[in-house]
């Protein structure tokens, strides 16, 4: 069993830094960060592959969030800096075994899930 734990999460004034982390136990090919606030939709902020080499970001994200990932720990990481009230939301980590089909990341590209952290950006 898929076991995947999030943590970093937390309130912060805006303008401030974050650092989510993603614990496993699988070793997976691809993860990614998603987003979700109550009444919308799950979004994908970021993603990765193995070894970094194709990376998704969220327009409203780019410049300001950074993915990165220790294989070997298995711990997949989102930078977040330069914080404001529309990053407000529960994060998500996802992994999976093969790539995102579209250029965007959706839900049912990733089998495996965490239970979230919430970030709360107050201004």
């Amino acid at each position: 069993q898929v076991h995947m734990v999030e943590s970093g999460g937390g309130p912060v004034q805006a303008g401030g830094s974050l650092r989510l982390s993603c614990t496993s136990n699988y070793k997976s090919n691809y993860m990614a960060w998603f987003r979700q606030v109550p009444g919308k939709e799950r979004e994908a902020v970021a993603a990765s592959s193995p070894v970094g080499t194709v990376i998704y970001y969220a327009d409203s994200v780019k410049g300001r969030f950074t993915i990165s990932r220790d294989v070997a720990k298995k711990i997949v990481y989102l930078q977040m800096n330069s914080l404001n009230s529309e990053d407000t939301a529960m994060y998500y980590c996802a992994a999976g075994p093969t790539r995102w089909q579209s250029v965007a990341p959706v839900p049912a590209d990733f089998p495996y899930w965490g239970q979230g952290t919430q970030v709360t950006v107050s201004s």
